[in-house]
């Protein structure tokens, strides 16, 4: 998965959906949430994108987003956030979440 920064952070969200995860390494969460981006970055290839936002280094975009709890997941599409996800989940229950708002 890209990580993307505040200086890079509104280029990607140009084309198809893209998952945003907001996280930190030292987030523990954060880190068993991982595998299943990976995961769902393999089923929606050419569908969405998902990127990495490090909160510690990037305050202008956790800010604007105003995400006050890790881990933190943002789906936009066009260039605007369209749904949100809150904390730790399986992955069957993200899919079942976000696979409506994948074309």
């Amino acid at each position: 998965m890209r990580v993307v920064t505040d200086t890079d952070f509104e280029d990607v969200l140009t084309g198809g959906p893209v998952l945003v995860d907001f996280r930190a390494d030292w987030c523990g969460p954060c880190r068993q949430l991982e595998p299943v981006l990976e995961s769902l970055a393999t089923r929606w290839s050419g569908r969405a994108t998902i990127v990495q936002v490090d909160v510690d280094t990037n305050p202008r975009t956790v800010s604007r987003y105003a995400v006050t709890g890790l881990p933190t997941l943002i789906l936009f599409s066009g260039g605007e956030p369209v749904h949100r996800v809150h904390g730790l989940r399986p992955e069957a229950a993200l899919r079942a979440e976000l696979d409506p708002w994948i074309a």
